[in-house]
């Protein structure tokens, strides 16, 4: 360590020389032991600086002095700091000197025995808590709570209550079901009562899902009115005939009920349209022409039910001989007496063909095979090919085709008897 003694001091105004040295020295030496150690701690080159200092502050020492202190003061910095020797028995596991075994301990730092045993034996056992339940429990929690009565589902019910402007209906729900009295039936309901009795079961339609307080809308007009449209769906695809009581009349033509639904017949497709007002309250056979639910259009028609009545004495593979009304862009339409077929273009001939009326035209007689019966579209579909011992026979000699069609139309009605059954 380097203390510094000031020598020499200038001469303050009022106070002798003596006491102003002794009182730089104590000031010096109070300054001295305010500043921290580390501030004492001087590297070399805050020693040259030091120095410097000295030799100016300092002009009584000698250059040999000087130097001398300079040197003291330089190797002081360059000694390590003294070690306190502890005994051997004081010392504690952190004094003591780490040694390193390369070969033991570099193993056990990669798996130590262990950690390596408890993996190997490690075992998992869960617990089941209050908050655990199996796959049973969750679909049930599931079935539980899913919503009863969806728009447009169906569900048996049971009658509860009976009110004057409608009745409940438990259907499981948390809430039971209500069915509006005007939704009770198709038409007016005068026995309302008598009908629906408690405790009654009966089978209604969701019209409305659940409300605030889980409560849904049931109907059985809904009801009623579904299964009707999906009857009479049924009865236009199968092309059947049925009978209706005429109800009503405008000016386009005549109003009917078919299983509970207003259908139209209009005036075009009465047999006798002039005097259709004289068919109110009779019975009259007709067939289906249009069935839509979406719009609730039910179209029929009399003249279709009495060319039906006619497709029934018609089989496939049965040769028929008609007359082409009309040469149309796409095949021709033959009348079979009361009712017209379609020669498709595609079935006149195997052969190549330029222009449909180098092969018919109209007026002229043919003769052809069924080989298409639609009873909803009230369409019979005809075939010539059929007839043709070779591609393009009919072109060129269609007098020969027809006259030996009776021998070649029982040889190409094998092609249909699995149809026809």
């Amino acid at each position: 360590m380097i203390y510094i003694q000031l020598t020499s001091l200038l001469p303050m105004k009022g106070i002798s020389d003596n006491s102003a040295s002794k009182k730089g020295q104590n000031d010096s030496n109070k300054k001295l032991l305010k500043k921290p150690i580390q501030v004492l701690q001087l590297n070399k080159k805050e020693a040259l600086e030091k120095a410097d200092k000295i030799k100016s502050g300092n002009s009584e020492k000698s250059k040999e002095v000087q130097n001398l202190e300079f040197s003291n003061d330089s190797k002081q910095l360059l000694k390590p700091d003294k070690q306190l020797k502890i005994p051997e028995s004081q010392k504690t596991i952190e004094d003591k000197p780490l040694v390193f075994d390369e070969k033991n301990d570099y193993q056990s730092l990669l798996k130590p025995e262990i950690v390596k045993n408890d993996i190997e034996n490690f075992t998992y056992e869960r617990t089941v808590d209050d908050f655990d339940f199996d796959e049973d429990e969750f679909l049930n929690a599931l079935n539980e709570n899913e919503p009863i009565g969806l728009e447009g589902e169906t569900i048996k019910g049971k009658v509860i209550a009976l009110e004057s402007d409608g009745l409940y209906v438990d259907i499981g729900g948390k809430a039971p079901g209500y069915m509006p009295k005007k939704e009770s039936g198709i038409g007016v309901i005068l026995n309302f009562k008598e009908k629906f009795p408690i405790g009654s079961e009966i089978e209604v339609l969701v019209i409305k899902e659940q409300n605030a307080d889980g409560m849904v809308t049931v109907s059985s007009r809904a009801l009623i009115l579904r299964k009707s449209w999906e009857n009479v769906r049924k009865i236009s695809k199968e092309g059947k005939i049925i009978e209706v009581l005429i109800n009503g009349f405008n000016r386009g033509g005549l109003t009917c009920d078919v299983e509970g639904l207003r259908g139209f017949i209009p005036r075009s497709q009465l047999e006798n349209g002039s005097e259709y007002q004289s068919l109110l309250k009779k019975i009259i056979k007709v067939a289906f022409i249009e069935v839509n639910p979406e719009t609730r259009k039910l179209v029929l028609s009399e003249k279709k039910a009495t060319l039906i009545t006619k497709f029934k004495d018609l089989n496939l593979g049965q040769l028929i001989e008609g007359k082409v009304l009309a040469v149309k862009p796409y095949g021709f339409f033959v009348d079979l007496g009361g009712f017209s077929g379609l020669l498709h273009q595609s079935s006149i001939t195997n052969g190549s063909m330029r222009n449909l009326r180098e092969v018919f035209r109209e007026g002229e007689i043919v003769k052809a095979l069924v080989n298409e019966i639609d009873l909803e579209k009230g369409r019979i579909g005809l075939d010539t090919a059929l007839l043709e011992n070779s591609p393009g026979e009919l072109l060129i000699d269609k007098d020969k085709v027809f006259e030996e069609a009776n021998e070649r139309a029982l040889k190409a009605q094998s092609l249909f008897e699995n149809k026809n059954t």
